[in-house]
């Protein structure tokens, strides 16, 4: 159960479903840029076979193992959570390397702005290259611009993406809807008041999910560039199951937040996504071939979404029939 009163500044939540190669560089540069923050690690075992317990237990002993079913991100995230005794939470990819800056450092941030709930920060590719992690929530009018191609844009109106493609941006504190799950450092007020993630989505669109409840609840999710990681996002290359699960969590999301006829063009406008993408032409033909088979079994999701990619939820959850509650454990 979390703390009644805490005695750590952060708990650095991870979770490892066969992840333990990536668990070495992670937690390692976790607590090289800890500073003077009093931090506690917390692994959740995500159902793993390759020895992810043993691991941390014999090279970083001073982290907490949390065992968990394979229940899905959001799932594992809340596990993790109610181990933590602490004034923040970030919820860490075990693909993730902190290069930059200091904890210590952002928790001071985050305590001189008592108005901000979720936090993230300056994310990079494996290949050195910013990764736009700042989004805007999902809706109708985005999916369909990207569906047209919006990101090939000379300009990026608000309206016609989620992504912001405005790299300038990312070296300045700002303000957006939500920031991509890699890394997301929450204020413990706002996750009490909020409600932590839902464990109804197994996996996507926990993060808009997460951030829309908080700004309801009178919190702001802000970009903090006092921080930068290199997140190690694509490493499957394109996989039809996981193309399935983003279409099978955005009708999630559509049926917990959107009107009946919101819902309606907002899958369309993904299902038109999709067809696109299966139509046009790539520069290599496996290439094309993997993309259309991604985006087939996308649309199949879309049409008949009776069975989960991955696994029922935990709660099992008639969410094509009612909205989608978020879970307020203690």
């Amino acid at each position: 159960m979390v703390s009644s009163r805490p005695t750590h500044d952060l708990a650095v939540i991870v979770i490892s479903t066969n992840e333990a190669h990536w668990l070495g560089p992670c937690l390692s540069t976790v607590y090289a840029h800890a500073g003077d923050a009093k931090l506690k690690a917390i692994v959740v075992d995500n159902q793993s076979t390759d020895g992810t317990r043993e691991f941390v237990e014999s090279t970083f002993p001073q982290a907490t193992v949390v065992t968990s079913p394979n229940g899905g991100f959001g799932y594992a995230n809340n596990r993790g959570w109610e181990h933590a005794d602490s004034r923040y939470a970030l919820f860490l990819n075990p693909d993730t390397e902190i290069v930059d800056g200091t904890f210590e450092e952002l928790v001071k941030a985050l305590d001189a702005r008592p108005e901000v709930g979720l936090a993230g920060v300056r994310q990079l590719a494996s290949d050195g290259s910013l990764y736009p992690s700042m989004r805007r929530f999902p809706n109708a009018a985005r999916a369909l611009g990207e569906a047209l191609g919006s990101e090939r844009w000379r300009v990026h109106p608000s309206w016609a993406g989620e992504r912001m493609l405005e790299l300038d941006a990312y070296d300045h504190e700002h303000e957006c809807d939500w920031t991509v799950g890699a890394f997301m450092l929450a204020r413990r007020e706002a996750l009490l008041s909020a409600g932590v993630m839902d464990e109804r989505f197994f996996l996507q669109c926990e993060e808009p999910d997460l951030c829309l409840r908080m700004k309801r609840a009178g919190w702001s999710v802000r970009h903090l560039p006092l921080m930068t990681i290199i997140h190690h996002a694509g490493k499957a290359g394109r996989n039809p199951r996981m193309a399935a699960q983003d279409a099978y969590a955005r009708r999630q999301y559509a049926h917990k937040h959107f009107s009946p006829a919101h819902r309606a063009l907002y899958l369309s406008a993904i299902g038109a996504r999709h067809t696109f993408r299966s139509l046009a032409p790539g520069r290599e033909p496996e290439e094309t071939r993997a993309r259309r088979v991604a985006a087939a079994s996308a649309l199949r999701t879309l049409i008949r979404p009776s069975q989960p990619p991955f696994c029922q939820p935990p709660r099992a959850a008639l969410w094509l029939d009612q909205p989608v509650g978020p879970d307020r454990r203690p």
